[in-house]
Protein backbone atom coordinates (compact mmCIF):
# COMPACT_ATOMS: atom_id res chain seq x y z
CA UNK A 1 0.00 0.00 0.00
CA UNK A 2 1.61 3.41 -1.20
CA UNK A 3 1.12 6.04 1.93
CA UNK A 4 -1.25 8.45 1.51
CA UNK A 5 0.41 11.18 4.55
CA UNK A 6 3.62 11.96 4.59
CA UNK A 7 4.15 11.45 8.34
CA UNK A 8 7.00 13.73 8.89
CA UNK A 9 4.84 16.18 8.29
CA UNK A 10 2.44 14.81 10.32
CA UNK A 11 4.74 14.92 13.41
CA UNK A 12 5.69 18.20 12.41
CA UNK A 13 2.69 20.06 12.33
CA UNK A 14 1.32 18.54 15.49
CA UNK A 15 4.99 19.83 16.84
CA UNK A 16 4.14 23.40 15.83
CA UNK A 17 0.58 23.14 17.36
CA UNK A 18 0.94 21.78 20.65
CA UNK A 19 1.61 24.78 23.16
CA UNK A 20 -1.58 26.04 21.73
CA UNK A 21 -3.57 23.13 20.30
CA UNK A 22 -6.13 22.89 23.57
CA UNK A 23 -6.92 26.60 22.27
CA UNK A 24 -9.21 25.33 19.23
CA UNK A 25 -10.02 21.86 20.63
CA UNK A 26 -12.71 22.09 22.37
CA UNK A 27 -14.53 19.26 19.78
CA UNK A 28 -11.68 16.70 20.62
CA UNK A 29 -11.86 17.17 24.60
CA UNK A 30 -15.59 16.63 23.74
CA UNK A 31 -15.09 13.49 21.86
CA UNK A 32 -12.67 12.12 24.27
CA UNK A 33 -15.12 12.54 26.59
CA UNK A 34 -17.86 10.46 24.80
CA UNK A 35 -15.52 7.75 23.86
CA UNK A 36 -14.23 7.51 27.76
CA UNK A 37 -18.24 7.13 28.68
CA UNK A 38 -17.73 3.33 27.44
CA UNK A 39 -15.16 2.79 30.00
CA UNK A 40 -17.28 1.07 32.39
CA UNK A 41 -17.52 -1.73 30.13
CA UNK A 42 -14.32 -2.85 31.36
CA UNK A 43 -14.94 -2.80 34.91
CA UNK A 44 -18.56 -4.94 34.28
CA UNK A 45 -17.47 -7.58 31.58
CA UNK A 46 -19.42 -10.38 33.01
CA UNK A 47 -20.15 -8.52 36.17
CA UNK A 48 -16.30 -9.20 37.09
CA UNK A 49 -15.61 -5.95 38.34
CA UNK A 50 -11.98 -5.95 36.95
CA UNK A 51 -9.51 -3.34 37.52
CA UNK A 52 -6.91 -2.77 34.92
CA UNK A 53 -3.34 -2.64 35.51
CA UNK A 54 -1.81 -1.40 31.99
CA UNK A 55 -4.11 1.30 30.30
CA UNK A 56 -2.99 2.67 26.87
CA UNK A 57 -3.90 6.02 25.21
CA UNK A 58 -2.66 6.16 21.38
CA UNK A 59 -2.49 9.68 19.94
CA UNK A 60 -2.40 11.29 23.26
CA UNK A 61 -2.07 14.59 21.96
CA UNK A 62 -1.44 17.12 24.85
CA UNK A 63 -2.60 14.62 27.69
CA UNK A 64 -6.60 15.20 28.10
CA UNK A 65 -8.02 11.87 27.67
CA UNK A 66 -4.63 10.21 29.66
CA UNK A 67 -5.93 12.46 32.25
CA UNK A 68 -9.31 10.90 32.21
CA UNK A 69 -8.11 7.48 32.30
CA UNK A 70 -5.55 8.18 35.05
CA UNK A 71 -8.26 9.79 37.03
CA UNK A 72 -10.73 6.75 36.73
CA UNK A 73 -7.95 3.70 37.41
CA UNK A 74 -5.44 5.95 39.70
CA UNK A 75 -3.32 2.81 40.65
CA UNK A 76 -2.87 1.73 36.82
CA UNK A 77 -0.09 1.83 34.68
CA UNK A 78 -0.99 4.80 32.31
CA UNK A 79 0.50 5.54 29.01
CA UNK A 80 0.41 8.09 26.50
CA UNK A 81 1.99 7.32 23.37
CA UNK A 82 2.20 10.44 20.61
CA UNK A 83 4.12 10.34 17.11
CA UNK A 84 4.66 13.78 17.72
CA UNK A 85 7.84 15.19 20.03
CA UNK A 86 6.30 18.33 20.33
CA UNK A 87 2.58 16.81 21.96
CA UNK A 88 4.76 13.99 23.78
CA UNK A 89 6.51 17.14 25.28
CA UNK A 90 3.62 18.76 26.27
CA UNK A 91 1.74 16.14 27.93
CA UNK A 92 5.14 15.59 29.79
CA UNK A 93 4.72 18.86 30.86
CA UNK A 94 1.26 19.28 32.02
CA UNK A 95 0.85 15.73 33.51
CA UNK A 96 4.34 15.51 34.96
CA UNK A 97 4.60 18.62 36.78
CA UNK A 98 4.16 18.60 40.59
CA UNK A 99 1.55 21.74 40.46
CA UNK A 100 0.28 21.22 37.03
CA UNK A 101 -2.93 20.81 35.56
CA UNK A 102 -3.63 17.21 36.68
CA UNK A 103 -2.61 16.40 39.97
CA UNK A 104 -2.35 12.34 40.29
CA UNK A 105 -1.49 9.87 43.22
CA UNK A 106 0.78 8.08 40.20
CA UNK A 107 1.75 10.22 37.60
CA UNK A 108 1.17 8.13 33.67
CA UNK A 109 3.95 8.05 31.42
CA UNK A 110 4.30 9.79 28.37
CA UNK A 111 6.03 8.01 25.21
CA UNK A 112 7.21 9.35 21.99
CA UNK A 113 5.91 6.54 19.45
CA UNK A 114 4.05 5.74 16.32
CA UNK A 115 0.75 4.00 16.62
CA UNK A 116 1.66 1.75 13.83
CA UNK A 117 4.64 0.10 16.24
CA UNK A 118 3.88 0.27 19.58
CA UNK A 119 6.72 -0.45 22.16
CA UNK A 120 5.07 -2.95 24.40
CA UNK A 121 5.13 -6.45 25.14
CA UNK A 122 2.23 -8.88 23.41
CA UNK A 123 -0.94 -8.96 25.05
CA UNK A 124 0.40 -6.31 28.14
CA UNK A 125 -2.33 -3.53 27.64
CA UNK A 126 -5.99 -4.38 29.80
CA UNK A 127 -7.32 -0.90 27.90
CA UNK A 128 -6.67 0.16 24.44
CA UNK A 129 -7.67 3.97 23.98
CA UNK A 130 -7.91 6.52 21.13
CA UNK A 131 -9.21 9.44 20.61
CA UNK A 132 -9.21 10.77 16.64
CA UNK A 133 -5.83 9.18 15.99
CA UNK A 134 -6.47 6.86 13.27
CA UNK A 135 -7.48 9.63 10.60
CA UNK A 136 -4.12 9.96 10.25
CA UNK A 137 -3.97 6.05 9.67
CA UNK A 138 -4.63 4.95 5.94
CA UNK A 139 -3.39 0.80 6.67
CA UNK A 140 -6.00 0.33 9.30
CA UNK A 141 -6.04 -3.04 9.15
CA UNK A 142 -2.22 -3.15 9.81
CA UNK A 143 -2.67 -0.77 12.97
CA UNK A 144 -5.53 -3.03 13.78
CA UNK A 145 -3.09 -5.72 14.22
CA UNK A 146 -0.77 -3.93 16.20
CA UNK A 147 -3.60 -2.64 18.93
CA UNK A 148 -4.24 -6.76 19.15
CA UNK A 149 -1.19 -7.78 19.27
CA UNK A 150 -0.69 -5.57 22.52
CA UNK A 151 -4.49 -6.13 24.07
CA UNK A 152 -4.79 -8.85 26.43
CA UNK A 153 -7.59 -11.41 25.80
CA UNK A 154 -10.91 -9.99 26.60
CA UNK A 155 -9.11 -6.34 26.84
CA UNK A 156 -11.07 -3.59 25.63
CA UNK A 157 -10.29 -1.84 22.86
CA UNK A 158 -12.16 1.86 22.35
CA UNK A 159 -11.36 4.20 19.07
CA UNK A 160 -12.77 7.31 17.39
CA UNK A 161 -11.88 8.68 14.58
CA UNK A 162 -13.02 11.60 11.81
CA UNK A 163 -15.34 9.90 9.15
CA UNK A 164 -16.60 11.03 5.75
CA UNK A 165 -18.49 13.65 5.94
CA UNK A 166 -15.66 15.67 7.90
CA UNK A 167 -14.73 18.92 6.28
CA UNK A 168 -17.32 18.10 3.52
CA UNK A 169 -17.57 21.84 2.68
CA UNK A 170 -14.29 22.72 2.70
CA UNK A 171 -13.47 19.94 -0.08
CA UNK A 172 -16.15 20.63 -2.17
CA UNK A 173 -15.13 24.69 -2.10
CA UNK A 174 -11.32 24.05 -2.82
CA UNK A 175 -12.84 21.68 -5.55
CA UNK A 176 -13.91 24.91 -7.28
CA UNK A 177 -10.56 26.37 -6.88
CA UNK A 178 -7.89 23.62 -8.47
CA UNK A 179 -7.46 20.23 -8.58
CA UNK A 180 -4.92 19.60 -5.96
CA UNK A 181 -5.95 17.91 -2.53
CA UNK A 182 -6.70 20.03 0.39
CA UNK A 183 -8.49 17.94 2.48
CA UNK A 184 -7.58 14.32 3.83
CA UNK A 185 -9.29 11.97 3.01
CA UNK A 186 -11.85 9.86 6.05
CA UNK A 187 -12.34 6.56 6.55
CA UNK A 188 -16.53 5.07 5.63
CA UNK A 189 -18.17 3.82 9.01
CA UNK A 190 -18.71 0.04 7.02
CA UNK A 191 -14.49 0.38 6.55
CA UNK A 192 -13.50 0.68 9.86
CA UNK A 193 -15.70 -1.87 11.14
CA UNK A 194 -14.61 -4.64 8.60
CA UNK A 195 -11.18 -3.67 9.78
CA UNK A 196 -11.90 -4.82 13.14
CA UNK A 197 -13.19 -7.51 12.23
CA UNK A 198 -10.72 -8.98 9.71
CA UNK A 199 -8.04 -8.05 13.00
CA UNK A 200 -10.28 -10.63 14.69
CA UNK A 201 -11.40 -8.43 17.39
CA UNK A 202 -14.73 -9.88 19.28
CA UNK A 203 -17.82 -8.18 19.25
CA UNK A 204 -17.21 -4.85 17.42
CA UNK A 205 -20.01 -2.04 18.25
CA UNK A 206 -19.70 1.52 15.97
CA UNK A 207 -21.82 4.55 16.89
CA UNK A 208 -21.28 7.78 15.35
CA UNK A 209 -21.78 11.60 15.95
CA UNK A 210 -22.20 14.41 13.28
CA UNK A 211 -21.51 18.08 14.83
CA UNK A 212 -22.28 21.11 12.74
CA UNK A 213 -20.51 23.93 13.53
CA UNK A 214 -19.63 27.47 11.86
CA UNK A 215 -17.02 29.91 11.29
CA UNK A 216 -17.58 33.48 10.14
CA UNK A 217 -15.17 32.99 7.32
CA UNK A 218 -12.75 30.99 5.57
CA UNK A 219 -9.69 32.03 6.95
CA UNK A 220 -10.94 31.93 10.18
CA UNK A 221 -11.37 27.51 9.44
CA UNK A 222 -8.33 27.68 8.36
CA UNK A 223 -6.48 29.16 11.48
CA UNK A 224 -8.63 27.00 13.19
CA UNK A 225 -7.05 23.92 11.79
CA UNK A 226 -3.13 25.33 11.37
CA UNK A 227 -4.34 25.57 15.70
CA UNK A 228 -5.14 22.15 15.98
CA UNK A 229 -2.09 20.56 13.13
CA UNK A 230 -4.41 19.94 11.16
CA UNK A 231 -3.30 20.60 8.09
CA UNK A 232 -2.62 19.05 4.48
CA UNK A 233 -0.38 16.23 5.25
CA UNK A 234 -0.43 14.05 1.98
CA UNK A 235 2.19 13.28 0.15
CA UNK A 236 0.49 14.57 -2.94
CA UNK A 237 -0.42 17.62 -1.42
CA UNK A 238 0.48 21.11 -3.03
CA UNK A 239 3.93 22.26 -1.14
CA UNK A 240 3.79 25.59 -2.67
CA UNK A 241 1.28 28.23 -1.01
CA UNK A 242 -2.04 28.16 -2.14
CA UNK A 243 -2.20 31.45 -4.33
CA UNK A 244 -4.12 34.34 -4.05
CA UNK A 245 -6.77 33.67 -7.01
CA UNK A 246 -7.28 30.00 -6.26
CA UNK A 247 -7.72 31.02 -2.31
CA UNK A 248 -10.65 33.80 -3.44
CA UNK A 249 -12.35 30.86 -5.84
CA UNK A 250 -12.72 28.99 -2.69
CA UNK A 251 -13.71 31.73 -0.40
CA UNK A 252 -16.64 32.44 -2.84
CA UNK A 253 -17.65 28.97 -3.33
CA UNK A 254 -17.81 28.39 0.14
CA UNK A 255 -19.36 31.63 1.22
CA UNK A 256 -22.41 30.28 -1.31
CA UNK A 257 -22.97 27.62 1.39
CA UNK A 258 -23.62 30.42 4.08
CA UNK A 259 -26.46 29.80 6.46
CA UNK A 260 -27.70 32.39 9.27
CA UNK A 261 -24.89 31.69 11.81
CA UNK A 262 -21.87 31.42 9.15
CA UNK A 263 -20.23 28.88 7.42
CA UNK A 264 -21.05 25.64 7.50
CA UNK A 265 -18.52 23.04 9.00
CA UNK A 266 -19.19 19.38 9.38
CA UNK A 267 -17.92 16.58 11.42
CA UNK A 268 -18.44 13.07 11.26
CA UNK A 269 -17.29 10.63 14.02
CA UNK A 270 -16.92 7.57 14.58
CA UNK A 271 -16.47 5.62 17.59
CA UNK A 272 -16.13 1.92 18.16
CA UNK A 273 -15.57 -0.85 20.72
CA UNK A 274 -14.72 -4.03 20.59
CA UNK A 275 -12.91 -6.69 22.95
CA UNK A 276 -9.79 -8.54 22.61
CA UNK A 277 -9.83 -12.03 20.72
CA UNK A 278 -8.74 -15.43 22.20
CA UNK A 279 -4.88 -16.44 21.65
CA UNK A 280 -5.09 -18.01 18.14
CA UNK A 281 -8.68 -16.14 17.21
CA UNK A 282 -8.54 -16.11 13.13
CA UNK A 283 -7.68 -12.95 11.09
CA UNK A 284 -9.19 -12.94 7.66
CA UNK A 285 -6.66 -12.31 4.78
CA UNK A 286 -8.81 -11.51 1.94
CA UNK A 287 -11.63 -14.23 1.53
CA UNK A 288 -9.56 -16.60 4.04
CA UNK A 289 -9.01 -17.06 7.49
CA UNK A 290 -5.48 -17.02 8.53
CA UNK A 291 -4.91 -18.74 12.53
CA UNK A 292 -1.63 -17.01 14.18
CA UNK A 293 -0.61 -19.07 17.02
CA UNK A 294 2.97 -17.53 19.02
CA UNK A 295 5.45 -19.91 18.28
CA UNK A 296 6.05 -20.09 21.99
CA UNK A 297 2.57 -22.36 22.28
CA UNK A 298 3.70 -24.63 19.90
CA UNK A 299 4.86 -28.00 21.54
CA UNK A 300 7.89 -29.21 20.48
CA UNK A 301 8.66 -33.52 20.28
CA UNK A 302 12.52 -33.46 21.39
CA UNK A 303 14.23 -36.64 19.58
CA UNK A 304 16.16 -38.95 22.31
Amino acid sequence: MNDVFDHRQVGRAFSRAATHYDEAAALQREVGTRLAEALPYYEDKALGRRTPQLVLDVGCGTGHGTALLQARWPKAQVIGVDLAPGMAQEAQRRLGAKRGLFDFSRKPQIVRADAMALPLREGSVDVLFSNLCLQWVEDLPAVFAGFRRVLKPDGLLLVSTFAQQTLMELRDAFANADDAPHVSPFVDIAALGDALLRAGFRDPVLDRDVFRLTQPDLPSIMRELRTLGATNAMHDRRRALTGRARFARAAQAYDAMRGPNGLPVTWEVVYAQAWGPAPGAPIRVGDMEEVRVPAANIPIRRRS
